[in-house]
């Protein structure tokens, strides 16, 4: 069984406007809102492709329990850990081609609130294989709560794949027990390692050999239309993809991972994993709905798709 972990989940509202008009009024003829927050996002595709998986976060409130209804009639399978406060909105605006997001920051946990989420997790991870973390830490949690995650999988030999950013990842990337995979982009990697800026591959190559990342076995570089970056090990990869029309953007990085966690549970060569990884993105970005896959579509990109070892 694969779990996911949102520590900091959402009712994800998406506005799709032809035009964003500033300081008046704007009207939106169809707003979609989904349980959402980056590994809620993970978790509906991993159900779309038939792999078990359970999701697990921290909800409270009437959103919390928006987010649990909505997950039910989509058969997913929960198994949250209650807070007192209540669960965050974050808007996406989608206009003129970009997007636009508000997002709150969502409640503030106590320590027993973390403490008993602990002790459900631990339940959850006797039958677990793989572990998704994803997304931000809620206010309350320390900087390095997700260490304590790592810890927990590392003594059941469950592999861990961390997407998160700023100060969690680096805690991560500097624990002991570190992630199995982890998946910046170049900016990210870059503020990993205190240097200005990444501007082209010859640079990333150099950056990923740092002593910081030397233990972690698959570093995932998105590079948004360009495909990805990988380190696996002391061998570096590029992934090109093909050039899609863009509908919605929101989740597609979830969504890779997505793909990424399919492989590795399922235990598909890393080639493999990768371009399903990228395939899942390409067809996440196609659909208006976050979080969802038009798999009739799968093995057309994934044809398209070329992993190259770069030497």
């Amino acid at each position: 069984m694969i779990v996911t972990i949102t520590m900091n989940p959402s009712i994800d509202i998406s506005y799709p406007l032809g035009e964003f008009k500033v300081d008046t009024v704007n009207r939106c003829d169809i707003a979609r809102k989904t349980a959402g927050g980056k590994g809620l996002n993970v978790s509906r595709v991993l159900h779309q492709l038939d792999d078990p998986v359970t999701a697990t976060a921290l909800l409270g409130g009437a959103l919390g329990e928006f987010i649990k209804e909505n997950l039910a009639a989509t058969g997913i399978s929960f198994a949250f850990s209650k807070i007192a406060e209540e669960t965050r909105n974050c808007v996406a605006i989608l206009h003129d081609g970009k997007q636009t997001e508000i997002l709150e920051s969502g409640p503030i946990v106590s320590e027993a609130e973390l403490v008993a989420f602990h002790q459900d997790l631990d339940t959850l991870l006797r039958e677990a294989t793989v572990l998704s973390i994803s997304g931000s830490l809620p206010k309350g949690a320390p900087t390095d709560y997700y260490n304590q995650l790592l810890d927990m999988a590392k003594a059941k030999n469950i592999p861990v794949v961390l997407d998160t950013s700023g100060a969690s990842l680096l805690a991560a990337v500097q624990h002991a027990n570190q992630p199995y995979l982890i998946k910046p982009n170049a900016e990210e990697v870059a503020s990993l390692l205190g240097i200005p800026e990444i501007t082209n591959l010859t640079d990333l190559k150099i950056s990923l050999q740092s002593e910081l990342f030397r233990d972690i076995p698959v570093i995932v570089v998105s590079l948004g239309s360009d495909g990805a970056f990988v380190k696996a090990d002391d061998k570096f990869y590029k992934v090109d993809i093909p050039k899609i029309e863009v509908k919605n953007p929101v989740g597609s990085g979830d969504s890779t991972v997505a793909g990424l966690v399919s492989g590795i549970y399922h235990k598909q060569p890393l080639t493999d994993y990768l371009k399903k990884a990228m395939v899942l993105g390409m067809l996440n970005a196609q659909e208006a709905t976050t979080g969802h896959v038009n798999l009739a579509n799968y093995d057309t990109f994934y044809r398209q798709i070329k992993v190259t070892e770069v030497k």
